[in-house]
Order: C-alpha cells, then sequence, then structure tokens
C-alpha cells in the first residue's frame, strides 16, 4: 500500500519541475534575465519618475511664460506713467510760457503734447490688441525710468523759475511798500511839524489881556505837554542807539515802582524832563534873581508886568525858536535855553549819546548848535517859556503843583497817564484805596480853576 501512494505522487512533481526547467533554459536561451522581486519595484518607481518629470517640464515652461508677460505688462505701465509724467510736465512748461509770452517755449511745449499724445494713442490700441513687446522688458522699464525722472527735473525747474518770479514780484512789492513807508514818515513828519509849530498854539491872534481866561491856558500846556513828548521819545530813541539799559535807567529816576507794561516806562523818563523844565515855574521868567521883579509869586501883580509878561508870550507864540535865538541871542529867554539845556542834559549822557560834548561846548559859550537834539529841546523850551510868560498874565498869576509818591490818588486833582486803574498798594497793604507812583506833568492852579496833574 505504501508502495503504492509513493509511485502515485512522484510523477505529478516530475512534470512542474520538467516545466519549470523549460522556462529557464528558453530566458537563457533568449538573454532575458530572470525578474526578482526588488527588480519589480525599481522598474514601476521608474515610470513613474518618467511621468513627473515630463509635468515639472510643462509646468516650468508654464511659469516662465507668465512671468515674461507679467515683466511686459510692467513695462508697458511704465511706458504709460512716463508718457504722462512728459504730457504733465509739457503743460507745465505751456503754462508758464505763457506769463511772460515766449513764443519759442509755447511752441516746443506744445510739440511735447501732442507727440506725447500720439504715444499714448499708441500704448492704447498695444492694450486694445494685448500686443506687448516682450523681447527686452528690463530695458523698456529703464527707458520708461529715466524718462520720467527727466519729466519730474523739468517739472522741479518750472516750479523753480516760477518761485523766482514770485520772488521778485514780492521784493518789487516789498519795495512799493517802503517806498509807501517812507512816504507816510514824511506825511507824518510833516504833520507833527505843523502839530509842533511855532504857530497860534490854538489862542487866537488878535487875544487881548483884557479877555484872558482859563480856557487859553490848557491849548497852551497841551502843545507843551505834546513838546517834552517829543523830545522824550528822541532821547530813548538816541539811548536804545546808544545800547542803555532803558530799564535800570528808568529804575534810576523812579526806584521802586512796577510798571504793568514795558512801554509805560517812558514815563519816568517824562517825569524827569518836565521836573527839570518846569523847576522855577513859580517864579517870573524861571530867575528868583531878577532885580526888576519879585522873587515870589505875587497875588497882585503890578499892571506893567502882567502886560509885559503878556507881551512876551504873544511875541514869542508865533516865532520859531531858531529865528528868535539868532535875533536875540543874549535875551532872557536864550539865556533860559543855555541853562535849561545844562541842567537837563548831563554830560555824560550827551557824550555818551553823540560821543563827543560839541553841543554844550557850544552852548556855554553862548552859541546854539544847528542839530536835530538841540532844535527839539528848543521847542520844547519855548513852549515851557510861552506858558510861564501866559501863566503870569492872569490875575492871580497861575500856580503850579505836583503830587509826591504814595498819596491817594484824587480824580480831583489828578488824571492817570494811561488806561489803566492809577497803582494800587503793594501787597499786605490796608490801604484799598489806589496810590500815586509819581507826577509826570504838573499841575496848574487858575484862581479856583484846577487843571489836573497826570
Amino acid at each position: 500500500m505504501d508502495s503504492a501512494d509513493r509511485t502515485a505522487v512522484t510523477p505529478g512533481k516530475s512534470r512542474l519541475a520538467r516545466t519549470f526547467a523549460k522556462v529557464l533554459n528558453i530566458r537563457a536561451a533568449t538573454g532575458v534575465a530572470p525578474v526578482t522581486a526588488n527588480q519589480k519595484i525599481q522598474s514601476h518607481e521608474k515610470v513613474k519618475h518618467d511621468r513627473t518629470s515630463n509635468g515639472s517640464q510643462s509646468s516650468y515652461g508654464d511659469d516662465d511664460e507668465k512671468l515674461r508677460h507679467r515683466a511686459a505688462v510692467e513695462a508697458f505701465l511704465s511706458k504709460l506713467f512716463a508718457s504722462i509724467s512728459t504730457v504733465k510736465a509739457s503743460y507745465a512748461q505751456l503754462q508758464f510760457c505763457q506769463s511772460p509770452y515766449d513764443v519759442d517755449g509755447i511752441q516746443a511745449a506744445d510739440q511735447m503734447v501732442v507727440l506725447e499724445l500720439k504715444t499714448l494713442s499708441e500704448l492704447k490700441q498695444c492694450y486694445l490688441k494685448k500686443q506687448f513687446d516682450e523681447s527686452s522688458p528690463e530695458t523698456t522699464l529703464l527707458l520708461a525710468e529715466l524718462k520720467e525722472q527727466k519729466s519730474l527735473l523739468k517739472m522741479y525747474e518750472i516750479m523753480g523759475k516760477k518761485m523766482d518770479s514770485q520772488i521778485k514780484l514780492k521784493d518789487s512789492e516789498i519795495t512799493f511798500l517802503k517806498e509807501k513807508l517812507e512816504e507816510a514818515n514824511k506825511e507824518n513828519k510833516v504833520i507833527e511839524k505843523r502839530l509842533n509849530s511855532s504857530g497860534s498854539l490854538s489862542v487866537p491872534d488878535d487875544l487881548r489881556l483884557s479877555s484872558l481866561n482859563p480856557n487859553h491856558f490848557v491849548p497852551v500846556l497841551r502843545h507843551t505837554i505834546k513838546s517834552v513828548r517829543s523830545f522824550v521819545k528822541l532821547i530813548i530813541n538816541e539811548m536804545e542807539l546808544a545800547g542803555w539799559d532803558l530799564d535800570a535807567s528808568a529804575n534810576a529816576i523812579e526806584p521802586g515802582v512796577r510798571y504793568s507794561n514795558s512801554n509805560h516806562r517812558c514815563f519816568a523818563f517824562e517825569s524827569f524832563v518836565c521836573r527839570q523844565m518846569f523847576d522855577g515855574f513859580n517864579f517870573r521868567n524861571f530867575s528868583p534873581l531878577t532885580e526888576s521883579l519879585p522873587k515870589q509869586p505875587n497875588p497882585n501883580p503890578n499892571r506893567n508886568q502882567q502886560r509885559l509878561c503878556f507881551e512876551r508870550f504873544a511875541e514869542l507864540k508865533s516865532m520859531k525858536t531858531g529865528e528868535y535865538l539868532a535875533r536875540k541871542p543874549k535875551s532872557e529867554f536864550a539865556r533860559f535855553c543855555s541853562s535849561k539845556y545844562l541842567q537837563l542834559v548831563h554830560p555824560k549822557m550827551e557824550s555818551s549819546l553823540f560821543g563827543n560834548l560839541n553841543q554844550r561846548n557850544l552852548v556855554n559859550s553862548g552859541e546854539f548848535p544847528e542839530t536835530t537834539f538841540f532844535a527839539a529841546f528848543g521847542e520844547m523850551a519855548k513852549r515851557v517859556w510861552v506858558l510861564n510868560c501866559l501863566a503870569y498874565s492872569f490875575v492871580p498869576a497861575a500856580s503850579i503843583f505836583q503830587v509826591e509818591k504814595g498819596c491817594r490818588f484824587s480824580e480831583v486833582y489828578m488824571e492817570s497817564v494811561t488806561d489803566e486803574p492809577p497803582l494800587l498798594p503793594p501787597d499786605g497793604a490796608t490801604e484799598i484805596d489806589p496810590v500815586v507812583a509819581f507826577t509826570v506833568v504838573p499841575g496848574f492852579k487858575i484862581g479856583k480853576t484846577v487843571i489836573q496833574c497826570q
């Protein structure tokens, strides 16, 4: 039984072996090697790699095409904006050449505008037909950038020329306004000279001693104060030119005064000039040593003395100071001018303002300088002298008064030189009434009439 079974199985196996051997012999004869499992895997990967390579090459080609197209579009837009910039620059030049009218400049700008409009029309057609130059976009970009920079440079040049013309126009306007200002200043000086001239001082020429009243004294006093302020203004200007410290000078004249406005310090200088010029006003002719006239004001003056003062007033009020001094260099008024100048203008002050003492030396020698400074002083001195003559033409004579510092402010005898309230007492003081800082212009009494001090 066992041998029969082994014989039955053996023939099947031998046939399978023979078939396998034949296949091997055929592969060997044809040169085809047997395919292993690894070889099969590598073969599949190779096929897959070839397909991927072909797909990548096609995608790379598409990307390059897109980049070239994008560069061409950018170059096209650069050319478009460069042409627009050129049109703007040419139009700006066309406007600039209109005034002043420049024929050659207008024609050149017009030709450039027409040329660029043609270029823009060509670019429009290229855009509609999708005809973009893809040959050399880099070169096109550079040329367009260069063209746009030239247009910008041209615009800046035109703007510079416009600004230059505007500067010239403004310079001419400034020159014109300076001339008008100079003319206005000259007119103001003429008007000021008329106001400060040796005219009638608003007093009637036919005024008589018998009709004299306090109303005639007020306009003469106002003209006197105007002349004082004109002289003070001249002194302050000279001090500023000489480099003086005006605050320190004002504090030296009126120490301890606080000014709410820096312009108010001029009142300190005005106060000093008034004190010097009105010193001795209570004496007839400012001279207590006059033998023919009393030293102190007399409430019942001699009628002849009263008439003499009025005649001096009428004589000098209608004459110019320089003419009177030249005609009567030894008169009482001439001596008054000399003494007041030497009293008011200190030698150090004159030397600082003018660098010498020439004017003072001339006054000491009995002569009178022909300078603007002395002319302003002489006009002021004449007004004060005339006011004194008029004051002693009244019966009783007008008297002068001033208020001491720290006194209570009274509207009956005083008025403020500023629009602000009078000076208030220092902090901590119990007094609530305003007080006086200092007297700028003295006041006057003519009988029962009071002319307020300032």
